[in-house]
């Protein structure tokens, strides 16, 4: 019997039989295709199932799948460890029906057919989505089974991806109300406009046209500021501006409304740090890069990475394309060119509405970041 699936498990799934299909994943570009001249060869991948470790050894014709205790050396204790062997053109022929699955299917949810469930029980695999602590999807040994574990995140593009940024109101910016003092039932009118996709544009211009001046207050959440703090003392301002300028003009992509800032400059920095050094830039890669390796809103970051040390991004075409930490350069310039601003839910994330704190309004924006679909 067939049963449903989402098309966000079964793009992990995805990338995970093929790589081990492919035994080697191609290092992407900033463009964020496929760098025809490296790639790194796959020996182990390590992945957390509802047994416990399991670790898929990548060998000349089949997969090694070993389950149990095990040494870090490759050795196997006796503790009741099993191990099963699977060619890995299976591997192969299971990623080519799940990319058809993605492909031909509409809507969020996929039924799997009896084929694919089959292979699946098989494996043992009965959570689609790796489910661990530590944000990692699953880790993979490169050259050697010996070599150290790599953690790196899934990101599917056949798929709805997980944000880099997953808003929430611990990632909410006050922006101070002031020009004139509102009365309460103009509060009420302006938080009354209807629900619609422009909603905290309109309450935005409503309050200008009404006379009141929205500026940058701080950080709703005390570790978010902190977090954002670490980028640069000021960053907190310039990513209230981005926001601001997403629900005003539409624009969303994150290399565009830097552009849009650095014609701003609401730092009031020299032109020769905008122009030369590209200060907006970098401190927007540097947010982006270090959202990816694991920053988040209401968790302290001080600057060291977690176990999350790359991604692999599966493109529209099935090609899966890996961006690692050692090649930042190459990793930051991707983030910055294929992520954008999103907008998350009103009333789930408690912003977009005048509120009053110890006798002065503030209204919130939401921070919420994703890759591109394209």
């Amino acid at each position: 019997m067939s049963f449903i699936a989402t098309k966000r498990e079964l793009g992990e799934i995805y990338t995970f039989f093929r790589l081990l299909a492919d035994g080697r994943v191609s290092l992407g570009t900033s463009q964020g295709v496929k760098d025809e001249t490296q790639y790194w060869p796959i020996a182990m991948i390590q992945r957390e199932e509802h047994d416990g470790t399991r670790r898929y050894y990548v060998e000349a014709d089949e997969v090694r799948i070993v389950s149990g205790t095990l040494e870090r050396s490759g050795s196997f204790t006796a503790n009741g460890e099993t191990e099963a062997c699977f060619p890995r053109e299976d591997f192969d022929a299971a990623a080519a029906d799940i990319l058809d699955l993605l492909k031909s299917v509409a809507g969020e949810e996929v039924e799997v057919p009896e084929e694919l469930e089959g292979f699946f029980d098989a494996l043992n695999i009965y959570h689609l989505e790796a489910r661990t602590e530590d944000r990692t999807d699953f880790s993979i040994a490169f050259w050697s089974p010996d070599a150290p574990l790599t953690g790196f995140c899934v990101r599917c593009r056949l798929s709805p991806m997980n944000p880099l940024l997953d808003g929430g109101r611990t990632a909410n910016l006050k922006l101070e109300q002031s020009g004139i003092k509102f009365s309460v039932p103009t509060v009420n009118k302006v938080n009354a406009l209807p629900e619609s996709p422009t909603e905290v544009a309109e309450r935005m211009m409503m309050i200008e046209r009404l006379g009141g001046v929205l500026k940058y207050a701080d950080v709703a959440d005390r570790v978010f500021r902190c977090n954002l703090l670490m980028i640069d003392l000021h960053f907190p301002r310039m990513l209230a501006e981005m926001v601001r300028l997403m629900h005003l003009d539409g624009t969303t992509r994150v290399s565009e409304l830097t552009e849009r800032i650095k014609e701003m400059n609401p730092l009031k920095i020299k032109d020769e740090l905008i122009q030369k050094h590209g200060f907006y830039e970098f401190k927007m890669k540097q947010f982006l890069l270090a959202l990816a390796l694991g920053m988040r809103p209401a968790k302290i970051y001080n600057g060291t990475d977690s176990a999350v040390e790359g991604m692999l991004l599966t493109t529209g075409s099935g090609e899966v394309l890996c961006y690692h930490q050692s090649q930042r350069r190459v990793f930051a310039d991707f983030l910055y060119l294929n992520s954008r601003f999103e907008k998350g839910a009103l009333e789930k994330d408690k912003y977009g509405f005048l509120e009053r704190e110890n006798g002065t309004y503030y209204f919130k924006l939401n921070v919420k970041i994703g890759l591109v679909k394209r």
